[in-house]
């Protein structure tokens, strides 16, 4: 029981003293960066699933 409190006691220091959360102008940057990173990469999907039935509708055309 005791080896639980100090894991709580322990982690609790961690998490006020050591770590240093980001800054709310910091959040919103990054979750911009996400948000326009995740749009591309969507996008590039999109236009590879374009471009490969593109592709298979050809191939198979010729059997």
């Amino acid at each position: 029981m005791a080896s639980i409190k100090k894991y709580f006691r322990e982690s609790y220091d961690e998490l006020i003293h050591k770590v240093t959360w980001p800054t709310w102008k910091e959040l919103q940057g990054s979750a911009i960066v996400v948000s326009i990173a995740s749009l591309i990469i969507a996008f590039v999907v999109f236009l590879m699933d374009i471009a490969f039935d593109n592709v298979l509708r050809e191939f198979y055309k010729l059997f």
